[in-house]
């Protein structure tokens, strides 16, 4: 009996659960999408009842839905909000399935993650954004035309549909660019796809009447905001870069609002 043990014995050994960090376990479709998934329902929710149907919207979401719309019809932007959901869910039971169902203790730590790295990047870039306002005499952002209301709710559609668009969707298919059809290494077509991208991030900025003054130094400064996204994508997620980003643009407002 012993001896036919001991066959087993490496299979019971591989078979054993293995601990996962929060590190890995926060950027884990199950949790990463979990936890971006009320995001933007509570963005749909919020433009729906601050703006309506046909109000202001985050720039993103516009460029996304538009080009729904340009394909689909009239029915573009709705089919493309449940293909967005669709896949979110999908992703999520996929992985659940295969590696267990989420814990909620991890939640709350991505929570407060995503809350620390809001004020952190407040402090930070919020002070060298306003010193170069001053500085440089920029026009101040169009969020401050808007109201707080529509400022919050736009803030909230930044974190989504922004990540959604300038992380998931353009880094990667700027990667597949570099990688496939360049024929470039994993470290140059990263840099690429992040420089391409963060560029592409400050430029949307510039678009549309609500759009900023365009100046060479908000160009730049908005870049390297867009490089500290990419970053932070690359390194934590989409669920916490998304929920970041939207906490950093409402503390922003916030905070101008009290000054």
């Amino acid at each position: 009996m012993a001896t036919a043990a001991a066959p087993n014995a490496p299979t019971a050994a591989l078979a054993a659960p293995v601990k996962t960090s929060y590190w890995s376990l926060s950027r884990a479709p199950r949790y990463s999408l979990t936890f971006a998934l009320p995001l933007l329902l509570l963005y749909e929710l919020a433009a729906w009842l601050v703006s309506g149907p046909t109000g202001v919207r985050n720039g993103a979401e516009v460029m996304l839905k538009q080009g729904a719309q340009s394909l689909l019809g009239s029915r573009g932007p709705l089919v493309m909000l449940g293909v967005i959901v669709a896949i979110i869910v999908w992703a999520i039971a996929r992985d659940a399935r295969k590696n267990g169902a989420p814990r909620l203790p991890v939640f709350f730590g991505m929570a407060i993650e995503s809350a620390l790295l809001a004020a952190i990047f407040g402090l930070v870039v919020g002070l060298a954004t306003a010193r170069l306002i001053t500085a440089l005499h920029l026009s101040v952002p169009a969020l401050d035309q808007l109201g707080l209301p529509t400022a919050l709710m736009v803030s909230l559609g930044a974190g989504f549909y922004e990540e959604l668009l300038f992380r998931v969707l353009l880094v990667s298919a700027l990667l597949m660019v570099a990688r496939r059809l360049l024929g470039w290494g994993p470290v140059a077509a990263g840099i690429f796809a992040t420089l391409l991208g963060a560029a592409a991030f400050s430029a949307v900025h510039y678009v549309g009447p609500l759009g900023d003054q365009v100046t060479r130094q908000s160009f730049v400064f908005r870049t390297i905001a867009g490089l500290a996204f990419s970053g932070l994508y690359v390194t934590r997620g989409f669920g916490i870069t998304a929920w970041a980003h939207a906490l950093y643009d409402v503390f922003l407002i916030i905070a101008r609002g009290t000054n």
